[in-house]
């Protein structure tokens, strides 16, 4: 079992670190959080986990009006344009152990999450305070980022900012920017991560006091957890449902009437072919728009989706 809100709070104090804590309703996108939090001023953030084809992940993080364009970051990391996408809910879930709309860097605490690696945004380095979820998104946490630094230190991360928006020339005579921020490993999503006992924090007595409004949580009794309902959203299982209603078109009764065994053995074989080729890009365009719809609401979600997972993308031949 990971890291709760409240033993993160209780590591937080434990270094020494200033920050505030306003409890809110459950909010899945940035502009959703920005009604509770918004008007306190600072930096809202905006956070992605992405995957590349070797399986390693990232947590970027970045200032909410901030535009992040994947295959440029790809092709910075040295990975090629279509070396990222959006990772899978099976991997917040297991290795950052947060459920969907909960990614944050505070999510790396999390034994399961050491293989992770953090891209943050060179602009949070300006702002007076930054915005994040402590892994779970019924509270925000302020801080500074000198004091996101502190933690991320504390549990052997260095601190790497990045200019997001940024695209520079990645070539022979250029080699890629970022490609000392890839991974060398893999994370472990079996390993279970260490379970840890530090003091429960409860929220109204112990919290360090605030200095903006707090708005009112509706959680039921006195530092109780909201439960997180899992989603069923099988990207595999709707990407075979898709091919199980285009298979049909091309073996009609008609059309298989009119071929013999052969033919009929020939086509079958070209149909697994192109499921075969055709599969990983419908996952990765699938899973980008879930993703999607959690991180920045369902309309953005899919322009997000058509602008980064669509556009430009390579075919297979």
């Amino acid at each position: 079992m990971g890291f709760t809100k409240y033993q993160l709070l209780a590591r937080l104090q434990e270094l020494k670190i200033e920050f505030t804590c306003y409890d809110h309703p459950v909010v899945l996108t940035v502009d959703e959080q920005a009604k509770y939090v918004g008007h306190l001023g600072g930096a809202l953030s905006k956070n992605l986990l992405l995957k590349d084809k070797k399986h390693r992940l990232y947590v970027v993080s970045a200032l909410a009006g901030t535009k992040v364009d994947m295959k440029i970051l790809s092709q910075r990391l040295g990975l090629g344009k279509g070396g990222l996408r959006m990772a899978p809910e099976e991997n917040l879930l297991q290795v950052l152990q947060v459920p969907l709309g909960c990614v944050t860097p505070f999510a790396l605490i999390n034994e399961s999450a050491s293989a992770v690696s953090l891209l943050l945004d060179q602009g949070f380095r300006s702002k007076q305070t930054c915005y994040f979820h402590p892994l779970t998104n019924d509270v925000t946490i302020a801080l500074s980022s000198s004091n996101l630094d502190k933690f991320l230190t504390s549990i052997g991360k260095q601190p790497a900012y990045v200019d997001l928006e940024a695209s520079p020339t990645v070539g022979k005579d250029s080699p890629p920017d970022l490609a000392h921020l890839v991974p060398s490993g893999v994370p472990n999503s079996s390993e279970p991560a260490v379970n840890v006992t530090p003091t429960i924090i409860p929220p109204q007595n112990s919290a360090p006091k605030e200095t903006g409004v707090k708005v009112e949580s509706k959680v039921q009794g006195e530092g109780a957890e909201k439960p997180q309902s899992k989603v069923d959203t099988s990207v595999d299982k709707f990407v075979n449902d898709i091919f199980d209603i285009i298979s049909p078109l091309f073996i009609s009764d008609e059309v298989s009437k009119k071929l013999n065994n052969v033919q009929k053995a020939e086509l079958s074989s070209v149909l697994d072919d192109v499921k075969r080729r055709a599969t990983p890009d419908l996952e990765s365009i699938t899973t980008s728009l879930k993703n999607s719809v959690y991180t920045s609401g369902f309309d953005s979600g899919f322009d997000t989706m058509l602008n980064s997972g669509l556009s430009g993308r390579p075919s297979r031949n």
